[in-house]
């Protein structure tokens, strides 16, 4: 009697041991098949993170780049107003005071420092005056007839275009050429 439960446990483990035997390579395939699936489950992870540190690179640095945007639109608009009071002074001539032509010189030492500063940090004033109209960087205020010039091209700038890095801060405000209309049957251009 003592022999039978020895019987029981060995009969319980032989079919385990059976499936195993009978079966090898189904069960290697099985465990290929698995490997490959984590294999694969571990390649696109690696690739989502190496996108996401790409991602959060370019984030961070057009963070650091464009942060101050707000900031350099006022500013650019402090040297819009700084290059208006210089250009309302009168012309130089040889009769004016000598104060005026002090201030003058001044006023244009302050603009260049300024520019400069604004230029070491990365905003730019790029003056549209001659170029093609572009949406992208001009604002057209107003269009004018032009016999000299094609149509499309900036014959005035009221305000400089500028820049901060590369990308559009404030756009310029520019009169823009169209062609001249010629005069139309029964109309007298001399009246």
């Amino acid at each position: 009697m003592t022999d039978e439960p020895k019987n029981t446990a060995q009969n319980e483990t032989a079919p385990q041991e059976e499936a195993l035997l009978e079966a090898p390579d189904q069960r290697i395939a099985a465990l290929e098949r698995e490997l490959q699936e984590m294999k694969d489950k571990w390649l696109r992870a690696e690739a989502d993170m190496a996108n996401l540190r790409a991602r959060t690179k370019r984030e961070v640095e057009d963070a650091k780049l464009y942060a101050v945007q707000k900031f350099a639109r006022d500013v650019a608009e402090a040297a819009e107003n700084l290059k208006r009071g210089i250009d309302s002074l009168p012309k130089r001539n040889e009769a004016e005071p000598e104060i005026v032509t002090k201030l003058r010189d001044g006023f244009e030492g302050i603009e260049r420092s300024f520019i400069s500063l604004l230029e070491r940090n990365g905003i730019t004033r790029v003056d549209p005056t001659g170029a093609a109209f572009d949406a992208n960087l001009h604002q057209a205020m107003a269009e004018q007839e032009s016999a000299e010039h094609p149509p499309g091209t900036v014959l005035q700038a009221w305000s400089q275009t500028w820049l901060l890095n590369g990308r559009l801060l404030r756009p310029g405000m520019v009169v823009v050429s169209k062609s001249a209309q010629p005069a139309g049957p029964g109309i007298d251009e001399t009246a």
